[in-house]
């Protein structure tokens, strides 16, 4: 748990020298809770009281990172028990399990389908994180699989495996990346370490109990470990959730460093809406890497979309640039559609004017991504506010001949608007699904103005 300023003051030499560069002690200890100066300034703090206050300003849930270090997996960091208290901090990975026993050629199609799971919505690309390579049979089969897989992806990877000579034959393999090893246990740690220690791992430890896993944590920690992904077994998904929601609340509340360290969760299932539903509650509270076996797309695009909701800044809305956007092979008498920068808001309009085929211009007002409604009830969607728009795009040296489209629930803004814009003001239909048809009756002269 981080320290005020009183509580580092009582920690430091109190002799008021100035060589810090600030007046006294305790505007120096102000100035090292806000993290604003290093502890190093003060030449004469103890080797105690520094590593106390280096401890101290540890994030209680540990940074994790594996994968490639170009595009890592960043996991843990966090500082908050619910969204709303400031933000999540690293989005949830998501991977997938592959046996070693399928065929060479069956592990290469599953890495690439895997590969290609990527999407785009409201402007960000989503795209899954892992590939997790389980041991069925003999060290030499997973290793093999574990060269197959390496070789054809660019996601982090997760060697689950208890066998050191697996491991041993698999990690060399993987110099190029941070892998994960798939884990270890109370019963195999210390056959375990020799082998993987020097490849510098990060290392998932099972128990079936947060005690057990605290005492495997705290042995690691102790032989240098510092990676460390904590797992409670498999369970019925109640008590995995109490499970991951207890890890939460002693690192976060009570500052137990021994748990403070990302978790990962393996779903069992074989039906694939179990197994989303599942991997959904993991994402909400609070894995850090979830594995899955099913790669279907509506799968990943539905688990993808919501850890893209639960890990977006919720004082910071998705939001695009505001500007005049040309969509399709528009002329001066193509219509101005007018919406607010809230990504979710304009990717939604964007959506069903392509599928009308017609091509329209959009004018993103900022709102400071707020949607439509909420926009208006905090008068940042007013008529001063999309004139002082349409004047500072110079909408009308593009679209001199055609009308101003404004939502339907917005309706009552319409007067104000034309009078003050000098635009012929359309309204439009409440809902973005009613476009496509209202822009076809509008090229007929029949909308609402």
């Amino acid at each position: 748990m981080a320290l005020s300023g009183l509580d580092i003051y009582k920690l430091l030499p109190k002799t008021n020298c100035k060589a810090c560069g600030f007046p006294t002690c305790l505007a120096f200890a102000m100035q090292l809770a806000k993290k604003a100066v290093s502890i190093d300034a003060c030449p004469s703090v103890s080797k105690e009281t520094k590593a106390a206050l280096e401890a101290a300003a540890q994030p209680p849930i540990r940074l994790v990172s594996v994968g490639r270090p170009e595009k890592p997996l960043d996991m843990g960091n966090e500082t908050v028990l619910f969204r709303h208290e400031e933000k999540f901090r690293n989005p949830c990975g998501l991977g997938f399990v592959i046996d070693d026993s399928l065929s060479d050629d069956e592990i290469t199609v599953r890495v690439q389908k895997i590969n290609q799971l990527k999407f785009e919505r409201v402007g960000q690309e989503l795209q899954v994180n892992a590939v997790a390579v389980k041991q069925t049979g003999n060290a030499e089969r997973f290793v093999e699989a574990v060269r197959l897989v390496g070789a054809r992806t660019q996601l982090a990877i997760v060697l689950m495996s208890q066998d050191a000579q697996a491991l041993a034959g698999a990690l060399p393999l993987l110099k190029d990346t941070k892998p994960v090893v798939f884990s270890v246990t109370g019963a195999s740690v210390d056959s375990l370490l020799p082998a993987i220690a020097p490849f510098k791992p990060a290392v998932v430890v099972s128990a079936s109990d947060l005690q057990g896993v605290a005492a495997l944590t705290q042995q690691l920690t102790r032989q240098g470990i510092q990676d460390i992904l904590l797992d409670t077994g498999a369970k019925p998904c109640a008590q995995k959730l109490w499970d991951l929601t207890q890890i939460r609340r002693l690192a976060l509340r009570k500052s137990e460093r021994s748990l403070g360290f990302p978790s990962i969760v393996v779903v069992d299932e074989q039906d694939p809406a179990a197994e989303a539903l599942q991997a959904a509650t993991y994402i909400l509270k609070y894995a850090g890497l979830v594995l899955v076996r099913s790669i279907e797309n509506w799968q990943s695009y539905a688990l993808l979309t919501l850890r893209q909701n639960i890990y977006s800044d919720p004082q910071k809305p998705l939001q695009i640039e505001p500007k005049l956007y040309e969509i399709g092979t528009v002329t001066r008498e193509s219509p101005v559609l007018v919406t607010t920068n809230f990504s979710l808001s304009y990717y939604t309009v964007l959506g069903e004017v392509e599928a009308s085929k017609i091509p329209v211009y959009i004018l993103s007002v900022d709102t400071e991504g707020m949607s439509v409604l909420t926009a208006w009830a905090a008068e940042k969607f007013t008529p001063e506010r999309i004139t002082q728009t349409l004047q500072k795009m110079a909408v009308r040296d593009k679209a001199q001949k055609s009308a101003l489209v404004i939502p339907g629930y917005v309706a009552v803004m319409s007067g104000d608007l034309e009078d003050q814009s000098k635009w012929d003001i359309i309204v439009g239909p409440k809902e973005a699904s009613g476009i496509p048809a209202f822009l076809k009756t509008l090229g007929h002269g029949k909308a609402n103005r």
